[in-house]
C-alpha cells in the first residue's frame, strides 16, 4: 500500500499500527467523539444549570452561599483536567484516558438521601448534605478525565501534514462546541423543566443514563479513530530544561544557532512530537544526559508555554463573566414573572436555552458565512487569526454585562415605583433577560472555540491534552473569581447592618452594581489583552 495512504504525523490505530488514512480518523471517526460529548455535556448541564435552584430549595441555602458553592464546584469540574491532561500526555494517551475515565459517578436520587420535605420547606440532616456534595464532587474528578482530552482527540483524527485534512480541523472545533451546545440545549429545557415540576430523582437520574450513552458513543467508533502515542511526562522534560539552563548559564550561545544540540533524526525524540528546531546534531556523539543537555525542542517547547500564558490568564475574567449565567442570571430570573400563558411556567435556569440557541445559531454561521467573507479581506485563511477572534469575543461579553446591567437598573425602578419590594414575583417577563443570554452565547464562539483551537495549535505536540486542561482552567479559576468576588462584595457591602449588594431578596439590593463591576472588570482585562496579543508569536513545527 503507497505510503500516502498513512497519516504523516505519527498516530496509529487502535491495535498500534500506522493509521491508514482511508480507514481512519478524518470525519467519519468525528461523529462518535461529537456524539459522546454530546451526551457527556447532556449529563453535565443536567447537573449544573439548575444546581443554585436546587441547593436553595432542597438544601434551605441562601442566594450567597448557594451560589459561591456553585461556582466552586464548577470550578472544581475546571480544574481536575489538569489530572487527566497529565495522564494522557505521559502514560495513557488520550483514548485510554477517555475510556478509563468515561464511567464517573453521577449523583441520582437515592431515597436515603432525599432530605424529607414538607409543604413550606425541607429538612436535610448533615449526613445528606455531605453525601450529596461527595457526589458532587466525584463528578468534578471524573470530567477531569474526559474534557482535557476529547477536544484534541477529535483534532487528533485529521492530520496536520496534509493540507486538505489540516483545513477540516478549524472546522472540527467549531462542530465540536455545538455539540456542546445540543447537549446543553436539553439540559436547560427538558431536564430543568422536569427538575422543577417531575421532581430532583428524575432529573438528576436522566443525566446518568446519558453518561451512559456516551460511552457506548465513545466505544462504538473505537476501530476509526487514530491514537497518538503519549510522549512522557511533560513535566519532567520541562524541570529537566530548568535544571540544565541552571547548571550551562555561564556557557555563551553560539552565534551560529544551527549549533545548538537537536536530535539527529528527522523526528523529535519526544513520542509523538514533531521538531521545533532544525539543527546539525553530528557534533554530539552517543547518548546524553537529559539534565545536563536537553534538546532545542525541548527548549522550544518550555517557551511555548511560557508564551501561553499571559493568553491564558486573559481569559478568566471572560469567564467569570461567563458563570453568571448559572448564579445572578438565575437568580435574578427567579425574581420576574416566568408564565408562557395561562398555565406553563419556564423555569429561571431553562432561560439559558437562549445562551444555547445563540452557540447553535452562531457556530455555523461563523464556519459558513463570517470565516468566508472575513478571509476577502484579511487574506487569512481562517477569517480572523485565533486571537482576533478571541477578542472579539472579549469585546461582546462586555456588552453583555452592560445590558445584564440596565435590565435590573429598569427592574429595580419597576420595584421602587409600584413598590414591589416583597413581591415574590414582580409583573415584568423573564424574557427581558433574553438579550443578556444570547450575547454571551455569541461571545462564547468567538472566545471560547478560539480558545480550544489556539490553545491545541499552540501547544507542544506531546503536551496538547495538558494545554487544553490549561485552557480549561481559565473556567475554573473564573468561577473561583467569581467567589471571590461574591464574597468580598457581600462583606464590604453589608456593614453597618445594610443589606448590601445581593441580598436574599434582590428586590432590595443592587445587583446592577455587581454588573457594573464586572463590566470594568472586563474592558480591563480587554486592554490588557490588546498589549499581550500584539507581541505574541505563533509556534512553528518541522
Amino acid at each position: 500500500m503507497a505510503q500516502d495512504d498513512y497519516s504523516n504525523d505519527g498516530t496509529v490505530d487502535i491495535k498500534g499500527n500506522p493509521a491508514n488514512k482511508k480507514k481512519t480518523g478524518n470525519w467519519k471517526a468525528c461523529r462518535y467523539i461529537l456524539g459522546n460529548e454530546c451526551c457527556e455535556r447532556l449529563a453535565y448541564y443536567g447537573m449544573s444549570t439548575n444546581l443554585v435552584n436546587y441547593l436553595e430549595d432542597r438544601l434551605n441555602q441562601g442566594n450567597v452561599a448557594a451560589s459561591n458553592n456553585v461556582t466552586n464546584w464548577s470550578g472544581t469540574c475546571y480544574i481536575t483536567p489538569l489530572i487527566g491532561a497529565f495522564l494522557a500526555d505521559s502514560y495513557l494517551g488520550r483514548y485510554w484516558t477517555i475510556a478509563s475515565f468515561c464511567c464517573h459517578l453521577h449523583h441520582s436520587s437515592v431515597p436515603g438521601l432525599k432530605p424529607s420535605c414538607d409543604k413550606d420547606s425541607c429538612h436535610p440532616t448533615t449526613g445528606q448534605t455531605a453525601a450529596f456534595f461527595v457526589a458532587l464532587y466525584f463528578i468534578a474528578l471524573g470530567t477531569g478525565g474526559i474534557k482535557p482530552c476529547v477536544s484534541s482527540f477529535g483534532a487528533d483524527q485529521f492530520d496536520e501534514t496534509d493540507e486538505t485534512e489540516k483545513k477540516k480541523k478549524s472546522s472540527f472545533f467549531n462542530w465540536f462546541y455545538l455539540s456542546i451546545n445540543i447537549g446543553a440545549l436539553i439540559a436547560s429545557s427538558v431536564l430543568v423543566w422536569i427538575q422543577m415540576n417531575v421532581g430532583w430523582g428524575w432529573g438528576f437520574g436522566i443525566p446518568a443514563v446519558a453518561m451512559a450513552l456516551a460511552v457506548v458513543f465513545f466505544f462504538l467508533g473505537s476501530k476509526l479513530y487514530r491514537i497518538q502515542k503519549p510522549g512522557g511526562s511533560p513535566i519532567t522534560r520541562i524541570i529537566q530544561v530548568i535544571v540544565a539552563s541552571f547548571r550551562k548559564y555561564q556557557v555563551q550561545v553560539p552565534d551560529d544557532k544551527s549549533l545548538l544540540y537537536e536530535t539527529a533524526e528527522e523526528e523529535s525524540q519526544i513520542q509523538g512530537s514533531r521538531l521545533l528546531w532544525k539543527a546539525r546534531a553530528d557534533n554530539i556523539k552517543g547518548l546524553t544526559n537529559p539534565w545536563r543537555l536537553c534538546t532545542v525542542t525541548q527548549v522550544e517547547e518550555l517557551k511555548s508555554i511560557i508564551r501561553l500564558l499571559p493568553i491564558w490568564a486573559s481569559g478568566i475574567v471572560f469567564a467569570t463573566v461567563y458563570s453568571q449565567m448559572s448564579t445572578m442570571f438565575v437568580l435574578q430570573g427567579n425574581t420576574m414573572d416566568q408564565k408562557m400563558g395561562p398555565r406553563f411556567k419556564i423555569p429561571s435556569a431553562s432561560l439559558s436555552l437562549f445562551d444555547t440557541l445563540s452557540v447553535i445559531f452562531w457556530a455555523p454561521v461563523y464556519d459558513r458565512v463570517i470565516v468566508p467573507y472575513a478571509r476577502k479581506f484579511t487574506g487569512h485563511e481562517r477569517g480572523f487569526t485565533q486571537l482576533q477572534r478571541m477578542g472579539i469575543g472579549l469585546v461582546i461579553s462586555i456588552v453583555s454585562m452592560i445590558v445584564a446591567g440596565v435590565l435590573e437598573v429598569v427592574r429595580l425602578k419597576f420595584v421602587r415605583e409600584n413598590n414591589y419590594y416583597d413581591l415574590e414575583y414582580i409583573p415584568m417577563t423573564i424574557f427581558w433577560q433574553v438579550p443578556q443570554y444570547f450575547l454571551i452565547g455569541c461571545a462564547e464562539v468567538f472566545t471560547f472555540i478560539g480558545q480550544l483551537e489556539f490553545f491545541y495549535d499552540q501547544a507542544p505536540d506531546a503536551m496538547r491534552s495538558l494545554c487544553s486542561a490549561l485552557s480549561l482552567t481559565t473556567v475554573a479559576l473564573g468561577n473561583y473569581l467569581s467567589t471571590l468576588l461574591v464574597t468580598v462584595v457581600t462583606k464590604v457591602t453589608t456593614r453597618g447592618g445594610k443589606l448590601g449588594w445581593i441580598p436574599d431578596n434582590l428586590n432590595r439590593g443592587h445587583l446592577d452594581y455587581f454588573y457594573w463591576l464586572l463590566a470594568i472588570l472586563s474592558f480591563l482585562n480587554f486592554t490588557v489583552y490588546l498589549w499581550i496579543s500584539k507581541w505574541y508569536t505563533y509556534k512553528k513545527a518541522t
